[in-house]
Formats: structure tokens, sequence, C-alpha cells
């Protein structure tokens, strides 16, 4: 079948080039000749210059690759080889005029109209006729009354290369009909044939349009419409997607797979705490560190954080399996894992963890691992103490043990004043973290309170999300 989802093979992209060639050639002869075959036959060059042009061409696409490209994927980087490809071999064309005039037989070997009508009838039909096959795969794939209606709010470059990744993939169902931004001096222009409105045009986008979906590609952390728009969609249950920062993309290129849900902090209406990013990264550049509890909530996004600093090694450590391999898998995407190990491992097993210390050399230790919930460490209370209290001294034993240089704990504001066992257990390990921090000076020790995470795993935000996507009712206790 011709859109299926087998790939057409090289050779047939090949000759079907080549076909156009010639096509383009003859047409070029009729558009100079006014159609006229007798004149053509008086010329006479045609007959000889066939050949001629056809090698050229041929040893051209197969140099440069042009048929290498997935045609139903064409891409403006395919327009852009064609152009440069079809432009030097019409460049060679006229130098060949040159040289058989002046040096040979004092005649043009191609005239030079029908070079350049040539060279504008060639770029013009392979170029249509790839777009013609990708906008009838895509047609094919997604019938535009299957396609859900999206906005994207940002029309520059970003924007631009989000709609291409929303074409491109035939399995997103999606449909661009407009754009939104900031800028008043890009208000009523097209982009790729999409209108570009204002951003305060939005609610009247989604009263007069089916808007599925608005994707916010903007790069600007802190856009002054940015939560003015988020909360429009919500009010017209729109769902809002995120692209990620460009340097997330993937060699450059932006996946629809990360384009993501809007993340919960986008919606609180603050600005973020900016960090001094510079103090950290002396702390953390070339330096071994190990994250207990990697693939909880609070352990895999100390892993991001710590990453984008340059450390020597990245130890994760935890003992659930696959939430640690979708890190490891997000750590792939993003070309990181060069300087990343996994560990699982159980923070109980002495032996197990003496063996990493040995084995990594950790000089920073950032201690996540712990249960955390409350009720069900109610009804488990001894694991919570060997977890949270036992599992902490074995770590910190090592620490101390390996000379390791920091020590970061990571507990909970429920270990003030505690009335269940998750706070008590937590209690137990801080004190037992004091007392060695009041025995030692080889590692330094610090323990830090969280209160509720927000989105972490297990909380009521994504509990209240799954049940706003089911269509409700919201169980509140």
């Amino acid at each position: 079948m011709l859109f299926s989802d087998k790939h057409v093979p090289r050779w047939i992209i090949f000759f079907i080039d080549l076909l156009i060639c010639l096509c383009s050639l003859v047409l070029a002869y009729f558009l100079r000749f006014n159609f006229s075959i007798k004149e053509i036959e008086v010329d006479s060059t045609l007959p000889y210059n066939i050949p001629f042009v056809l090698i050229v061409r041929a040893l051209s696409f197969y140099f440069a690759k042009t048929y290498s490209g997935i045609v139903r994927y064409t891409s403006t980087k395919d327009a852009e080889r064609i152009f440069i490809v079809i432009s030097l071999g019409s460049i060679f064309f006229g130098l060949s005029n040159i040289f058989s005039y002046y040096f040979l037989t004092g005649r043009f070997v191609i005239p030079y109209s029908i070079v350049i009508i040539d060279y504008i009838t060639t770029i013009f039909i392979m170029t249509a006729s790839r777009l013609l096959v990708k906008t009838l795969y895509l047609e094919y794939k997604n019938p535009s009354k299957a396609k859900s209606n999206v906005i994207i709010y940002g029309a520059g470059e970003a924007g631009l290369i989000t709609k291409r990744t929303l074409d491109r993939d035939a399995g997103t169902k999606y449909k661009v009909i407009a754009f939104i931004d900031d800028d008043q001096k890009k208000v009523g222009k097209k982009l790729e044939g999409v209108k570009i409105f204002h951003a305060d045009h939005l609610e009247n986008l989604l009263k007069d349009n089916d808007i599925a979906h608005l994707v916010i590609s903007i790069q600007q952390r802190n856009s002054p419409k940015k939560q003015s728009v988020i909360e429009t969609c919500l009010n017209y249950n729109t769902r809002v997607l995120n692209v990620p920062p460009v340097h997330r993309w993937i060699n450059g290129e932006l996946s629809f797979k990360q384009i993501k849900k809007i993340k919960i902090e986008d919606l609180l209406g603050r600005t973020p705490i900016k960090l001094d990013e510079k103090q950290i990264k002396n702390q953390l550049r070339g330096k071994n560190v190990l994250i207990t509890g990697a693939a909880g909530s609070i352990g895999s996004e100390l892993v991001r954080q710590i990453a984008k600093f340059d450390p020597q090694k990245l130890i994760l450590l935890d003992q659930t399996e696959s939430p640690l391999y979708d890190i490891e898998l997000e750590f792939k995407e993003i070309d990181r894992i060069k300087n990343i190990e996994i560990v699982i491992g159980d923070i109980r097993n002495k032996d197990r963890m003496k063996n990493l210390f040995i084995t990594y050399h950790p000089d920073l230790i950032y201690h996540a691992a712990a249960y955390k919930h409350v009720p069900m460490m109610e009804n488990n209370p001894s694991e919570a103490i060997l977890t949270n209290v036992l599992g902490t001294k074995v770590i910190a034993d090592l620490a101390v043990e390996h000379h390791v240089q920091r020590f970061v704990m990571i507990s909970t504001d429920k270990a003030v004043n505690p009335t269940n066992v998750m706070g008590a257990s937590k209690r137990i390990a801080e004190i037992y973290i004091q007392s060695l921090s009041r025995h030692t000076s080889t590692t330094k020790f610090i323990t830090t309170r969280f209160g509720n995470v927000l989105g972490s795993n297990g909380s009521v935000i994504p509990r209240f999300e799954k049940q706003i996507e089911k269509g409700g009712p919201i169980t509140v206790t």
C-alpha cells in the first residue's frame, strides 16, 4: 500500500527523482519553444541533453543522498538539501556551456533559458511531490474529523518547531488552528499558514472553537501572561501541555513524547525561589554523589537538579526497580547517562551498602530513602523502624567510616513533636545523626525537614488529578 508503515526502497525514490528530472527537462523545452514540437526538433539538442542531464543529476543525488530520507516525513532540511543539490547541478550546466562555447564547439551544450527553466521546475516538482506525499500520508493516518484542535502559546522558533512536531507525528491526532503570543508585532501574521493572535484573545478562541489542548512553547520561565493563560484554559476545561527547555531536547530536536502535562508548580502564581547556582556548582562539580531513595519524589528531583552541576558520578540507590529504570530512560534521552550509576539495594543491608561505598567512594550523600506514609506505617511500625532508623544508621555509620565530606538527611516536619510512628521514626533518626555530628569531624551532617511536597507520590495532588480526569468527585478527608 502507498501509505503502509513499510518504507519504500531507496532505489525506487532514486529513480522517481530521475524521472522527475527527465520530465522537468522536457517541460523546460516545451515552455521555451511555446509547446511547438517542430521548433524543438529544429533545435535538436534535447536528445543529446537528456543523458547528460540525467547522469549529472544521478551523480549529485547519489553523493548527496537525497533519496535516503523517508518521504512521508519530509522536513525543511530535506527541502534545503534538494535546493542545494539542484542548484549545484544547474551551475555545472552553466559552466559546461562556458567551457563548450569558448574551448570546444563554439556552441552552448544546453541553452541558458532551458537551464533556468529546468532549474525552477525541477526544484518545484521534487519538493512539491514530497510535500504532497507527506500531506496525503498525514491525512490518511489522521482524518481531519478525528483530530483535536490545538492552540500553541508562543509564535517564536520553539512554537514553530512544536507545530512541526505535532504535524510530523502522525500518532498525535492534533491540528494546530492558532498561535497566541504576547508580542503585538506578531499579531495578525501567519506562521506556516496558521494565524497568530494576541494572548488576550485566548478566551474568544476557546469560546468559538472546540479546543482540546493548549501547548505552551514559550521558553521564558516567568512570562507575565503565562499564569493568566493557564487559568483561562482551566476555566474552559482545556488541557494544558508544556514544551521542555531547549537543552532537554533530544539531539536538538523536539519529540512529541517530551511534550508533557503542565506541572503543578506552574499554577502557584508565585515566582520560584532562585538558588545560588554558582555556589552549588562549586560544591557538586567533580564529586561522587550518592542519592538514596533516588526513585522517590524527592530523590528523583534531587537527581535531576544535581545532574545539571557536572558531578563526576551520580550513584542512584533504591530498592524499587521500575521507577529507577524510568529515571535511567529519562537521562538517556537527554544524554546525561554517562556519569550515572544505577544501584538496586536495601539500605538496611549493611554488607551490600558497605560494598557500594567501597566501589563508588561517595563524597556527598543525600539520604532520601524512607517510608513516609503515615497510615501505612501505623499498621507496619516495624518496617518504619527498620528503614527510617536502622537504615539511616547503616548509611550514616558508613559515611563516617569512609570519610564522606557531607551527609544530608531528608527528614519531615512530622518529626516535630511526633504523634505517629512515621514521625517518631524520623525523629529518632534525626537524634542519631545529631549525636554522630557531635562526635566526628570528618563528615559534616545536615538535616533538612520537608513539609508537604507538592505533587509527590502518594500525596493528595496526584490523587485529585486522577479523580478530576475521571470526572470526579474529589474525595476530601
